[in-house]
């Protein structure tokens, strides 16, 4: 079946829509004279790849949404039922597999409506789940599987990513003069299960002070706290950090890593930059599973996972938590340096 006019949903979270990437190119390899549309929250849309991978992109919303008066939702619903009908979508791809994302799906009007193979919240009910020979497999591959039933060929994994000079232009005056390469680290995460103890950055901050490395702390707003509790328990000489936290655009931290020597994280959404820009990184993680959602297609990751017994459990809250305690800032360092050698050889 050939498609003329394909609409993608994928609206969050930051990790979810880089792990989307390579199936927009996949799909716009095998559907070449296609317009391809792409629904997206607007705070993303600045990462969505530009043409000839996606040609319009339409923006929902959520929070503004949340913020209306119930009769200014119901005229909201109905101006983007109304857009969506005119566009005339002949294909309809849910990405989200999630409540609000079948809603969009259902009120679009079109009658062709597929998704990946984990539908959620009704979903499935809306859009036919499509599921492939690797559902159990990396999210990306299960992405994938969505395009090959479409009848691409996928022979590698691309992550089409839109043109970052001039964010990175602007994020170097924030950077400043550095001369030497930088090693970026991201200490917050989405779940507090999933974050790595900030003594323990501190610790491995002070070990990459001390072989004369300039690190850049990186995150939200809110997630200033954690880095200057971490700039606070450091104890060689602070002039080697530099605290970008909540000071940058999500492009310009898109760029520095892209531009970065190294990159540290647990499991949280710059982590998918660092991964999709093939960036030499090390990701830990604890309750969430790296074979489902870890860096994939990158020979420069190392992924260390907690050698806890309760390793992958998904829960956001714990009354026992100590899964991240049991990766130290030894194990880490220890790899950081193994594959800077690798690197420098």
């Amino acid at each position: 079946m050939e498609y003329k006019n394909i609409l993608i949903i994928k609206m969050s979270s930051l990790g979810d829509i880089l792990h989307t990437l390579p199936f927009a190119a996949a799909l716009r390899s095998r559907f070449k004279e296609a317009k391809i549309t792409w629904l997206v929250h607007p705070q993303f849309s600045d990462f969505l790849p530009q043409k000839p991978i996606i040609d319009e992109v339409i923006c929902f919303d959520k929070e503004g949404f949340k913020k209306l008066s119930l009769l200014n939702k119901i005229k909201y619903f109905f101006s983007m039922r109304k857009m969506l009908h005119s566009k005339k979508f002949d294909l309809v791809i849910d990405m989200q597999g999630l409540f609000k994302s079948a809603v969009l799906a259902a009120i679009s009007g079109c009658k062709t409506r597929i998704g990946y193979c984990e539908m959620r919240e009704f979903s499935g009910f809306i859009s036919k789940a499509i599921c492939g020979e690797n559902k159990n497999a990396h999210v990306i591959e299960r992405y994938l599987d969505v395009a090959r039933f479409l009848g691409a060929k996928v022979d590698k994994i691309e992550f089409p990513m839109p043109n970052l000079d001039e964010a990175f232009e602007s994020a170097q005056k924030k950077l400043g003069k550095i001369e030497k390469k930088y090693i970026i680290i991201a200490p917050a995460a989405r779940w507090k299960t999933k974050e790595w103890l900030t003594e323990y950055f501190a610790k491995l901050c002070d070990m990459l002070i001390k072989d004369g490395l300039h690190v850049v702390l990186v995150g939200a707003k809110s997630d200033k706290q954690k880095s200057l509790d971490i700039i606070n328990l450091i104890t060689e000489n602070v002039k080697n950090i530099i605290d970008l936290t909540g000071k940058t655009t999500l492009s310009e931290l898109a760029a520095l890593i892209k531009n970065c020597a190294f990159f540290i994280s647990a499991d949280t959404g710059p982590l998918h930059f660092a991964a999709a820009f093939k960036k030499p990184l090390i990701a830990m993680y604890g309750p969430t599973l790296s074979n489902r959602t870890g860096p994939y297609a990158n020979e420069k990751a190392s992924v260390i996972v907690t050698p806890s017994s309760c390793a992958g459990c998904l829960k956001k809250k714990c009354s026992n938590w100590h899964c991240m305690r049991e990766i130290t800032p030894e194990v880490v360092y220890e790899i950081f340096k193994e594959k800077i050698g690798q690197i420098n050889d």
